[in-house]
C-alpha cells in the first residue's frame, strides 16, 4: 500500500518577541490575565519588510535540507494560510518562485487554523493516487497584520510563524500517514472571521472606519464548539485505524488556548505528558502551529520511529480535522 511519509520538517519564527508585559502598554490587560486565560507568555511578530512568503521559504528550506532533496524533486507546493502576501496570486506561487521550484505546481488552501491539516490531506491524496512523489506542505500565517490592536480579546492571542513538511510517497511500509479526517460547518462562520477585504465588503472609508479588516471572534461560543470538535475528530481518526487514546505516543493539538487543550486531553483521557504544547512561547499561529510544533519535537528528538502521533486542529470556517501518523 502506498502511503505518504514525512521525511523532513522545518519552521521559521520571526525574531521580534512580543511579551505579555509589552501588551500591557497597548491595551487594557495584564500579564497575569493573559497567561491564566490562554497559557501564552509571549509571541513572535514580523517586522517591517518581512512577509509571510519570507517565513515560509525559510521553513521550507529547513524541511528540504532535512529531507535531503532538492527543489527540483518537488512535484507540488501546497500552502495553508489566510494571510497571504497578496489577495492573489497565491502565497504558494510566490514561495515557488523564491525557492526556484519551477517543476512544482503550487496553490493555497484557506481553512483558518485547520489550513495545514487540509493541505496535508490534499497532498496525501495526490501521493496515494501515485501521481506525485514529493510534496511540500506549508502552514504559515502573519496574523499580526489583521489583528485589531485595540481589541484585548484577540490581540493577545494571535502571532506569526511558518512550518513545513516534505511528504514522500512510499510503498509497502508500515509507517507514514495512516489517515486524515476533515470537517466543516459554515453556519458558524460569524464566530471567527475577517469581515472586510473580500468582494462582499471591499476596502472603503466605511469598512476601515468600522474596523472590518480585523479579526472578529466570539471566544466563549467558540470554546465549547472547539472542545467537542477536537475530541470528536480525534476519536474518529483513532477508531478508523482500530486504536484508542491509550495507544497514542504523542498528541499534537492546534495551539489555540491552553484551556482548550487541557479540556480535550481530559475528555480523550490523554495524560498531559503525551501532549505537546508550545503556546506559551509562540501564541496562536493558526495554520502554522502544528507544523511548527512538529518541527520542534522532531529536532529535539522527542519523537521516535514507530511512535503513533495524532495531529488535531480547529479553525475558522468553522473547520476541524485530524491526522494519524505512524512515525
Amino acid at each position: 500500500m502506498r502511503r505518504s511519509k514525512i521525511i523532513g520538517t522545518g519552521s521559521c519564527l520571526p525574531r521580534k518577541v512580543l511579551a505579555n508585559k509589552d501588551l500591557e502598554k497597548i491595551v487594557d490587560t495584564s500579564e497575569e490575565w493573559i497567561f491564566t486565560r490562554t497559557g501564552i507568555k509571549e509571541r513572535r511578530i514580523i517586522e517591517n519588510g518581512e512577509t509571510l512568503s519570507d517565513l515560509a521559504v525559510d521553513a521550507s528550506r529547513n524541511a528540504l535540507e532535512m529531507a535531503g532533496i532538492s527543489v527540483d524533486a518537488l512535484n507540488a507546493i501546497i500552502v495553508g494560510t489566510v494571510t497571504p502576501d497578496l489577495a492573489f496570486p497565491s502565497a504558494a506561487c510566490l514561495i515557488q518562485t523564491k525557492l526556484n521550484a519551477n517543476k512544482a505546481f503550487a496553490f493555497d488552501v484557506s481553512a483558518g487554523c485547520t489550513g495545514f491539516m487540509y493541505a496535508l490531506s490534499v497532498a496525501d491524496g495526490f501521493i496515494k493516487n501515485e501521481t506525485h512523489n514529493h510534496i511540500l506542505v506549508i502552514g504559515a500565517e502573519v496574523l499580526s497584520k489583521i489583528v485589531d490592536w485595540e481589541d484585548r480579546g484577540t490581540c493577545v492571542l494571535f502571532a506569526d510563524g511558518a512550518g513545513a513538511v516534505v511528504l514522500k510517497g512510499v510503498q509497502g511500509e508500515d509507517g507514514g500517514l495512516l489517515s486524515t479526517h476533515l470537517h466543516s460547518d459554515g453556519s458558524y462562520w460569524k464566530l471567527l472571521c475577517q469581515p472586510g477585504g473580500g468582494s462582499n465588503n471591499p476596502a472603503s472609508y466605511q469598512s476601515i472606519d468600522e474596523r472590518l479588516h480585523y479579526i472578529k471572534m466570539e471566544g466563549n461560543k467558540l470554546f465549547k464548539i472547539a472542545v467537542k470538535a477536537l475530541e470528536d475528530v480525534a476519536v474518529e481518526a483513532l477508531k478508523h485505524n482500530n486504536f484508542d487514546s491509550s495507544n497514542l505516543d504523542l498528541w499534537i493539538p492546534h495551539q489555540a488556548n491552553i484551556r482548550i487543550i487541557e479540556a480535550v486531553a481530559q475528555r480523550l483521557d490523554v495524560p498531559m505528558e503525551k501532549v505537546f504544547t508550545n503556546i506559551h512561547k509562540y501564541g496562536n499561529t493558526s495554520s502554522a502551529s502544528i507544523p511548527i510544533a512538529l518541527d520542534e519535537i522532531n529536532r529535539e528528538g522527542k519523537i521516535k520511529e514507530g511512535d503513533l502521533v495524532l495531529l488535531d486542529a480547529f479553525g475558522a470556517g468553522l473547520t476541524w480535522g485530524a491526522a494519524l501518523i505512524r512515525w
